[in-house]
């Protein structure tokens, strides 16, 4: 067995978290969990054979075995390594996901996140769940060949630079620069994933806040405006009726829960 599904649309429910230590009476071991998931961050060389398949176990990798599978697990002494047990719902989009794989760079990420599972199992269950549901993402997201958002790397990385940065001003060379792409080759990456440029991406993200911002929240349109990059209120003003179809006042008075809510409070 060389790859699994999981879903992740819910989060799991965190049957033991804890820091498993093995190798010590012998260096060998058969496991098997009847109803979970078993999630494994290893600080140890050795090697992990699930269904006839050999996976090479080394510091930083991270395993995820399905429930009611069978385990052989070959230590070379002392060995621990960080682990969830989980049951998961099954609900959602499916992903695919390699048995074993090398943490890289998220290996001290999932290392947190694993760790403060395991400090809050004891208390906290859903503090453990939240923590064990944000591993899981990042042991998906390890091997997927589309991020969040969509697309190759750079796209990802594009849209989340734009995310974070969307009250300051944005150009093209600079997000291309942060995704590690010429201008031109993300503009045609942008093109191909979203069928749009990558303006009229940034321009669509900030009204689409600025349409949260004016229905959700009390804030004043001229902050919004600040908020969302677009300082100048009559630019502000423009965008709105471009792309939501009104003023920035009609917007925040168009169905809006806190606007209704303080007519009603006016009306008392």
């Amino acid at each position: 067995m060389d790859r699994v599904e999981i879903r992740l649309d819910e989060p799991p429910r965190v049957a033991n978290t804890g820091v498993g230590v093995h190798g010590v009476n012998g260096p060998h071991d058969i496991f098997r969990l009847t109803g979970l998931w078993q999630l494994h961050l290893y600080g140890y060389e050795g090697e992990l054979i699930l269904g006839g398949t050999v996976h090479r176990i080394r510091p930083g990798r991270v395993s995820l075995i399905p429930p009611g599978e069978e385990v052989h697990f070959h230590y070379r002494g002392r060995s621990e390594h960080l682990y969830a047990h989980l049951q998961l719902s099954g609900s959602g989009a499916r992903h695919t996901v390699p048995v074993m794989q090398d943490a890289g760079a998220d290996g001290p990420l999932l290392s947190a996140l694993l760790r403060r599972g395991i400090a809050a199992m004891p208390g906290t269950p859903s503090k453990a769940a939240a923590t064990a549901w944000a591993a899981l993402w990042q042991v998906v997201e390890l091997s997927a060949p589309e991020r969040p958002g969509g697309g190759p790397p750079a796209i990802a990385a594009a849209m989340a630079h734009i995310e974070a940065h969307l009250a300051e001003p944005l150009t093209v060379p600079d997000i291309a620069q942060v995704a590690g792409v010429s201008h031109n080759h993300l503009t045609r990456l942008f093109r191909a994933e979203t069928g749009t440029t990558v303006v009229a991406y940034i321009r669509r993200r900030r009204l689409e806040r600025a349409r949260h911002l004016l229905r959700a929240s009390t804030l004043a349109i001229p902050a919004v405006a600040a908020a969302v990059g677009i300082p100048d209120l009559q630019a502000f003003n423009k965008a709105c009726h471009r792309e939501l179809g009104g003023s920035p006042r009609a917007v925040r008075t168009s169905d809006s829960p806190v606007y209704r809510r303080q007519s009603v409070q006016d009306q008392r």
